[in-house]
């Protein structure tokens, strides 16, 4: 009997925003937000033209902010964003990744988010996201994985499910060009599914 594996893609599937943004506001205030992103413009212009690579644009912006603090500070950070934005989720999605562990399936949240702040969304999800590099305590601001965005989500997920292919009976979620390989890497894929009324 195959093992059924749900994997949900969290911006804009499971949640109703990118939490890219709102985390860093939430983190840093409003005036430290305007101001990091007014000097980013253009080259999240560029990264929006596709001339500038998404992952070099998102590391650039991150240890603007992040670099250099302590990660114990930058957990509890993670996990008040987490606390404070359940909003952020949508009920049908939640409704879904419930009903699955219920029935006893595995559950993995596949993101191109930071894994520190994704990962107190859920009790009991396994979340695969882009991880950050930590030396001596604190955050260098790059990242220690690839971001886990097209085919990364693919990689990411073989290297927790070490079977055959074919042991799985995979069921994926998705909203964005980001998620077109894990759809159809999935046996079933739907994209755009909890944004129905």
């Amino acid at each position: 009997m195959k093992r059924k594996v749900y994997c949900f893609d969290f911006d804009g599937t499971l949640t109703t925003k990118d939490t890219l943004l709102q985390f860093i506001r939430f983190a840093v205030g409003d005036r430290a937000f305007l101001a990091g992103f007014l000097r980013y413009s253009p080259l999240l212009v560029l990264m929006k033209l596709h001339l500038y690579p998404n992952w070099k644009a998102k590391q650039k912006v991150f240890s603007h902010f992040f670099a250099g603090i302590p990660v114990s500070e930058f957990d509890a950070v993670c996990r008040d964003f987490a606390d404070a934005g359940q909003n952020l989720l949508r009920p049908g999605a939640v409704a879904e990744m419930e009903r699955a562990e219920a029935e006893g399936a595995e559950v993995y949240v596949v993101s191109a988010s930071i894994d520190n702040w994704v990962r107190p969304f859920f009790h009991s999800a396994t979340v695969i996201g882009t991880q950050v590099e930590v030396i001596d305590g604190r955050l260098t601001g790059r990242f220690l994985t690839a971001n886990c965005y097209g085919q990364e989500k693919v990689t990411r997920l073989q290297k927790v499910l070490t079977e055959p292919r074919t042991h799985y009976y995979i069921i994926a979620y998705g909203d964005s060009r980001g998620d077109k390989e894990m759809l159809a890497y999935a046996d079933e894929g739907f994209y755009k599914p909890f944004r129905r009324p």
